[in-house]
């Protein structure tokens, strides 16, 4: 499959026009788009035009970016000017944001061609993409089987081949767990590196936008384009974008990695052999591997499942049938509120938004919210006392490989799919899920390469090595 950097190279050098490259992958979305519903809206006709301007501008002899040409999928909650933004929820069809994400216009100064706006679980409260007001997406490997989530359309649009790059939202495991089940490369950053400006609220204090890609060396090329300061994000790190690209061939020779043992607690043996022959690998390129103990993580998932909701019960309230969006019929305010909300959010979103307000109401407040919040502070203490001692820590990316539909719809059995990529957003630390090899079924399996605050230029450089020793994937 053709790399992003290949593309753009291929592009800007006349081998291949802007225009032919976005009609292949057209071609692929007309093909099996029905089969995997990765997208919730193709856009073609502006695709297409914008594709032509790039070769226009290359035509004249100007620089067209270091994406130029390459067609991107962007998940349906990251705002695209003029072009619906749904969150896969009823509440939000039909909107248009009057302007772009700072990440998507990031993406269209580097030359890269929006291709459409894919599925994820409703405002990116699930692990399956099967919480979606426009149905499930199929992991493109095995169609009776989720793709991961929220970010599900994302991954398995990257996977299919319709689009060599995208962009998903990380909150809980969003870009890691659907990348490890569709046996791509997925990229939590640090959280503030990437602008949230123009990202639909989950969760404030969790939500971070990264990358999807066929390879590490791409999801680099990405994450350099879209990082970076942004005035327009409270949050947003006052520093340059990070330097990943030139670090991917240095090795690992030296390099000190701890495999997480608590997060091996509870996975699937063919998940626990792929890492333990990733360590393997590791060790013979010359990194120092032992185990590490950090115990706060068994209480990560209790933690986020108290405060992310209770941030999302607070994001969530804008949603009102007043200001933009549906809007239920209702002889007075009140009443009209109750029902938009009640017709317009799904039964997970609806759950997520009562735990909340739950844990944030009078009398509980210190016993759930505040307590959590003691838990996240814990976590990170015990993450810097583990980076004290190692470079880079190792944990399974998820429990399991990707799961058939149907077989988790027990509400803790499906959170539990998040057990291994929580920490990371506990604490606002970086990590990437790297496939490496198969488990059960043949499916994809999902190693996560974990690393302090900024330190993605070594987290890379970790994972593209892990790339280069992995066992060959079969094409979808």
């Amino acid at each position: 499959m053709n790399s992003a950097r290949g593309l753009a190279s291929d592009i800007r050098e006349s081998r291949k026009t802007a225009v032919q490259v976005l009609e292949d992958f057209l071609k692929n979305i007309d093909v099996r788009e029905d089969d995997v519903n990765a997208f919730n809206l193709v856009d073609r006709e502006n695709a297409l035009e914008a594709a032509a301007k790039i070769d226009e501008t290359l035509a004249s002899g100007r620089d067209a970016g270091p994406l130029a040409g390459v067609p991107v999928a962007i998940k349906d909650n990251l705002c695209t000017r003029n072009l619906a933004t749904t969150c896969s929820s009823r509440i939000l069809e039909g909107w248009e944001p009057p302007y772009d994400a700072t990440v998507v216009e990031r993406l269209r100064s580097a030359g890269a061609v929006i291709i459409g706006k894919t599925n994820l679980d409703e405002f990116a409260m699930g692990s399956s993409t099967e919480h979606s007001a426009y149905g499930p997406t199929r992991n493109p490997r095995d169609l009776t089987r989720v793709p991961g989530g929220s970010s599900g359309g994302s991954a398995a649009a990257v996977a299919a081949g319709f689009a060599p790059i995208a962009l998903g939202s990380d909150t809980g495991g969003s870009i890691r767990q659907p990348a490890a089940l569709c046996g791509v490369v997925g990229v939590k950053p640090t959280y503030g590196l990437v602008s949230r400006y123009g990202l639909v609220a989950f969760a404030s204090s969790f939500d971070q936008v990264g990358p999807f890609a066929n390879d590490v060396a791409d999801a680099a090329l990405v994450l350099e384009t879209i990082a970076g300061h942004d005035p327009l994000d409270s949050t947003s790190i006052p520093s340059p974008p990070p330097s990943l690209s030139d670090r991917l061939s240095s090795g690992v020779d030296g390099l000190r990695v701890g495999l997480v043992s608590e997060l091996l607690e509870g996975v699937d043996e063919d998940v626990v052999e792929q890492l333990h022959q990733t360590a393997d690998a590791l060790r013979a390129g010359g990194a120092i591997v032992d185990s590490v103990s950090i115990p706060a993580v068994e209480y990560g998932l209790t933690a986020y499942y108290l405060i992310a909701p209770a941030e999302a019960s607070s994001n969530l309230a804008r949603y009102d049938g007043v200001r933009y969006g549906m809007r239920a019929e209702g002889s007075e305010v009140a009443e009209m509120n109750a029902a938009t909300r009640r017709q317009g959010f799904g039964d997970e979103v609806i759950a997520r938004i009562m735990m909340g307000t739950f844990a944030l109401s009078a009398g509980y407040y210190d016993a759930f919210y505040g307590k959590a919040q003691k838990v996240r502070t814990l976590t990170r203490r015990d993450f810097d006392s583990a980076y004290a001692k190692h470079d880079i820590l190792l944990s399974p990316t998820s429990p399991s490989v990707a799961f058939r539909f149907g077989e988790r719809s027990d509400p803790m059995t499906m959170y539990r799919c998040d057990t291994c990529t929580v920490p990371s957003n506990l604490i606002g630390d970086p990590a990437i899920s790297v496939p490496y090899g198969t488990g059960e079924g043949g499916m994809p399996v999902g190693v996560q390469v974990l690393a302090p605050q900024l330190g993605e230029s070594q987290m890379f450089q970790v994972a593209s090595f892990i790339e280069s020793q992995a066992p060959k994937q079969d094409a979808v």
